[in-house]
């Protein structure tokens, strides 16, 4: 895979603090990022593809009403 370089900007303290932690598992700090923002963007994917099955499966369900509600809001709020 073809690697871009990007530049950003990041608080100072927050810097300090990922670079100390790319440290304690043996990677380098583009490395950490890249790990990251994997697993960032994996549990987006697999979200969107969860969803997409759910919403698919409410479209099999037959609730009995046909899409069509059988009652009128008067008729459910009678006192």
């Amino acid at each position: 895979m073809e690697n871009q370089n990007v530049t950003i900007s990041l608080p100072k303290n927050l810097l300090r603090q990922a670079k100390h932690l790319a440290i304690e598992q043996g990677i380098s700090l583009s490395g950490l990022l890249v790990q990251l923002l994997e697993e960032a963007t994996k549990k987006d994917d697999e979200y969107k593809k969860a969803r997409e099955r759910h919403l698919a499966l409410l479209d099999t369900l037959d609730l009995g009403s046909m899409g069509k509600a059988q009652w009128s809001r008067s008729e459910l709020h009678e006192r």
